[in-house]
């Protein structure tokens, strides 16, 4: 769950109310576990408030439930048509109402947690700890009104979207997600007919112990069903993902190279890889787009600089190259990066490279990654005896 939150923290900064939610949901479920492991506990425990561990992780929960209410809400976006169908509406009503009572309930919770709830001493396991005293029975049946609504509607609309999802992925990842929420319904169930009957009818410690037991269990395998559910429907985005960084990555050299000789270029300075990789205020797409329109910039740029001869001489340099077309392109603009060097525009400049076919930006990263390929084994020397043969072309080609 943690992994998965973190996953998804771009989309906290994206404004994407969607991605927001389920990020939320995320986030308040991965706190609510880490709450409950040994170590978070023992830390908590410094604060002096008995039990604190439980109320903060009570809190968690419900944060993480609401947020999952508003994500089925946001699922199905806005519309302006005149009737709506009516789960959507349902749905819509629930997460408005979710809002006001998760609110009165995190307001009833605090003060139900410190006057009605025996604290008296530190409870190892809240709910086994605190079975038959009719106080915590109250403070858990409010705690466990929200899951128990959240659950069902979740589970039902979710059900409801697997029979019409348009792709494999999506309906299994929906399918495990419905799942999830109906085992979550059981739990919630269960633990309420617990703490219920405890508080109604005294209850052998065994008993408790094992029904707090095999729920818990019960509870792991549906947040880690919810986990693969969610993330099995973005594998393809992923590993969309994953190339662009990759693509990204791979023309850093090029692209620093280029803004460096052409300040300006760029709508910032070119920093140091781990400076511009670490930086989160663009989504990798558009800053591959930028890149590649900042690298094109540049090479209409360097023309300026290049001889007329250089691209016949960068094309003989990369005759016996595998893929000659990217290197001659490589090579032409390795010598023309130390021609700019000495910033005298060259008497006779060099064509503009050949337009190519691009159909989208994807397409022209990919020509430049081939280009960046060979231009990083380029060595200066080489470079300068490419840009020498085309200075000595020109001269041969100047009239006496």
């Amino acid at each position: 769950m943690t992994v998965v939150a973190v996953w998804r923290v771009p989309a906290v900064r994206y404004g994407d109310a969607h991605r927001r939610a389920l990020w939320g949901g995320y986030a308040g479920f991965a706190a609510a576990l880490w709450l409950s492991t040994r170590g978070v506990m023992h830390a908590v425990e410094h604060i002096p408030v008995i039990d604190l561990n439980a109320l903060l992780k009570h809190f968690a929960s419900t944060s993480a439930i609401l947020a999952a209410l508003t994500y089925v809400a946001t699922s199905y976006g806005k519309t302006s048509a005149p009737v709506v169908p009516k789960h959507v509406a349902v749905s819509r009503w629930i997460a408005r109402v979710a809002y006001k009572a998760g609110v009165v309930g995190v307001l009833l919770l605090t003060p139900l947690f410190f006057t009605v709830v025996d604290r008296t001493t530190p409870s190892a396991d809240f709910v086994t700890d605190h079975a038959g005293e009719w106080g915590a029975a109250i403070y858990m049946n409010v705690f466990y009104f929200f899951p128990l609504v959240t659950t069902a509607v979740c589970g039902y609309q979710w059900t409801r979207a697997a029979r019409r999802a348009e792709t494999a992925l999506m309906r299994v990842g929906l399918v495990l997600m419905a799942i999830s929420m109906w085992m979550g319904l059981v739990y919630v169930a269960a633990r309420m007919t617990l703490i219920r009957v405890a508080a109604l009818a005294p209850l052998d410690p065994g008993i408790v112990q094992d029904t707090v037991t095999a729920t818990a269990i019960w509870m792991n395998a549906l947040f880690l069903i919810v986990a693969v559910g969610a993330s099995i429907p973005t594998t393809t985005a992923a590993a969309a993902h994953w190339r662009t960084w990759r693509t990204v990555h791979l023309l850093y050299p090029l692209w620093r190279d280029l803004m460096e000789a052409f300040p300006g270029t760029s709508l910032y300075p070119p920093g140091s890889r781990l400076r511009e990789f670490a930086r989160s205020h663009t989504p990798l797409d558009v800053r591959l787009d930028r890149w590649t329109q900042d690298i094109a910039d540049a090479s209409d740029e360097l023309h300026y600089f290049a001889p007329a001869e250089l691209l016949i001489a960068a094309e003989e340099a990369a005759t016996s190259h595998s893929d000659s077309q990217p290197a001659a392109e490589a090579h032409w603009i390795k010598a023309t990066l130390l021609a700019v060097a000495d910033r005298q525009p060259s008497r006779h400049p060099s064509a503009l490279l050949q337009t190519k076919p691009f159909t989208d930006t994807d397409a022209e990263a990919t020509w430049l990654v081939r280009v960046r390929r060979t231009y990083s084994e380029i060595t200066t020397a080489e470079a300068q005896c490419v840009l020498a043969r085309a200075e000595e072309g020109l001269v041969a080609h100047e009239p006496t």
